[in-house]
Formats: structure tokens, C-alpha cells, sequence
């Protein structure tokens, strides 16, 4: 069966994957990026490929980039938000802007493409959306104050929407991707490092920033292989609510798991004794 893939950041690294996969499995794809162009040079001519300049900060565009995708094939039955960037850096030297800046491309961006898409599967009673969050979506990490701040917020949103949605026929998947070798750690590209600059986390920045850039081209995961496994989840009765992508990030949800059980032991009484005493 052919069914309508909506991809964002489909012009560079992990969005070429993603698009590639539902084009070789004969479905049809809306590929879009700041420069549509780019989609088409990175993806090639294809009769099954609508490519379409979105900016998805930019709540009309996204409304507009819909309203085309309907025009051209008719629905849209698989979304996947996979536009972002990072902001990497310890909290004190991400100034302000920096900070709104990553939540509004990588919080607000896939909050309005979703908005702009909902109405549409909302009247076929049926769609799936895919969110690609990150490892880093479930497990805080050192230099990562407001990638994972923007992460975490999209797992909120995820787990919550599902809830309004499945009445409508709806799906909803959380992709949490582990280390994947994309164009995420490339500078300039994806990666924009702190405008401040404080004296204590002067030497831990400039090593940190240099550890990042030597794991680039590095990573050990196969973002075909994740295009590959989304087409399958897509196909299922009943797809996960969250599906961690990695075998790195498997160990480590496993083990952010044991944690949080710990956690919750180790003051459990002291949690439990919080209810009003009877009068």
C-alpha cells in the first residue's frame, strides 16, 4: 500500500535517509527543507517526490506546505518531524537567544508542522506521526543544557498528544536515536556552539567542543537502517508510543530506567507520607 510520508529536514543527513526508505518502498514523499532545491539535489528527480521550501518556525509556511502535499497526492498519511538543529554548550555561555532559538526550531518547528497537518488526518481518520527526538530526549547530558531542554519538551508534547489523537485514528511514535552518523555534529551545518564565553568553563568548552568535533563522520549508527525500521513500524497494527533507535541508547534507557526505579526507592517513605492527616 502507498501511503503520503511528510518528512521535514529532508535536504541533509538523517532526513535523506528517512525519505530514501519510504521512496524505495514505493511510497509517496513530501520532502521538505529551508531550500527546496536542496531536497531535489539530495534526493534526485522522482515522480513520487514533492519537495517544498518550508521554514518550520514559520507557522503559515508549514500551513501552506500541507495544503500543497494535499493538492499534489491527495492526503498525508505518515508525518515525521525530523528538522533540527544544536545548540551545544553549558547553560551559562548559551545566551538567551541561543536557548529561544533552539526551542523554537526544534520544539515550536515540529508543534507547527504538526498543527498544519492534524486537520488533515483528523477528517481521514487515520495518519501516524513520527517525532525524532533524541538519546538525549530521555537522558540529560553535560554540554547539552539546550538540546536536551528542547528534547525533553517534544517527549512531553508526544506522550500527550497521543491521548488526543487516537480517538481519531491517530498514531503517534517518539524515535529516540542514539549516535547516528549524520550532519548533526558538523559546524555551521546543524551544530552552533555558545556565543558566551565565562572564564570557569573556559577549558572544559574548548576540550568538549573538540571531543564533539572528532566523534563527527564517527558515529556508529546507520541512518538507513533507521529510514529502513520507520517503514516498518509505520506497517504495524499497533506501533509504539516510543521506540529508542541504537544500541547505545538502549543500554542507556535501560539504564536511565534502573535509576529512576532507584531513585523512587531510595525516599520512598518519605515520598508516600505526603497525604493530608485525617481531622
Amino acid at each position: 500500500m502507498s501511503n503520503v510520508w511528510f518528512i521535514t529536514g529532508a535536504a541533509r543527513g538523517m532526513g535523506i535517509d528517512l525519505a530514501m526508505a519510504a521512496l524505495n518502498a514505493g511510497h509517496r514523499v513530501v520532502g521538505t527543507a529551508r531550500d527546496a532545491d536542496k531536497v531535489t539535489a539530495a534526493l534526485g528527480e522522482h515522480k513520487n517526490l514533492l519537495a517544498l521550501s518550508l521554514d518550520i518556525t514559520d507557522a503559515a509556511a508549514a500551513v501552506t506546505a500541507a495544503q500543497a502535499a494535499v493538492e499534489r497526492f491527495g492526503s498525508i498519511d505518515v508525518l515525521v518531524n525530523n528538522a533540527g538543529n544544536f545548540y551545544a554548550g553549558y547553560f551559562e555561555e548559551i545566551s538567551d537567544r541561543q536557548m529561544r532559538l533552539q526551542m523554537e526550531t526544534n520544539f515550536f518547528g515540529p508543534l507547527n508542522v504538526t498543527r498544519a497537518i492534524l486537520p488533515q488526518m483528523r477528517q481521514q481518520r487515520s495518519g501516524h506521526i513520527f517525532t525524532i527526538t533524541s538519546a538525549a530526549g530521555l537522558i540529560g547530558q553535560e554540554f547539552c543544557a539546550a538540546y536536551a531542554a528542547s528534547k525533553f519538551a517534544l517527549e512531553g508534547w508526544m506522550e500527550s498528544l497521543s491521548f488526543d489523537v487516537e480517538p481519531f485514528g491517530i498514531r503517534t511514535t517518539i524515535v529516540e536515536p542514539g549516535f547516528f552518523r549524520t550532519e548533526l555534529l558538523v559546524e555551521g551545518a546543524s551544530s552552533i556552539w555558545p556565543e558566551l564565553s565565562i572564564a570557569d568553563y573556559a577549558e572544559r568548552t574548548s576540550k568538549t567542543i573538540a571531543a564533539w568535533k572528532s566523534m563527527n563522520g564517527l558515529q556508529g549508527g546507520d541512518p538507513a537502517k533507521l529510514g529502513s525500521a520507520l517503514i516498518t513500524l509505520a506497517s504495524l497494527e499497533t506501533p509504539p508510543l516510543r521506540f529508542v533507535a541504537g544500541v547505545d541508547i538502549v543500554a542507556g534507557a535501560e539504564e536511565k530506567a534502573q535509576l529512576l526505579l532507584a531513585q523512587v526507592d531510595a525516599h520512598r517513605e518519605l515520598s508516600s507520607n505526603m497525604a493530608i492527616a485525617n481531622d
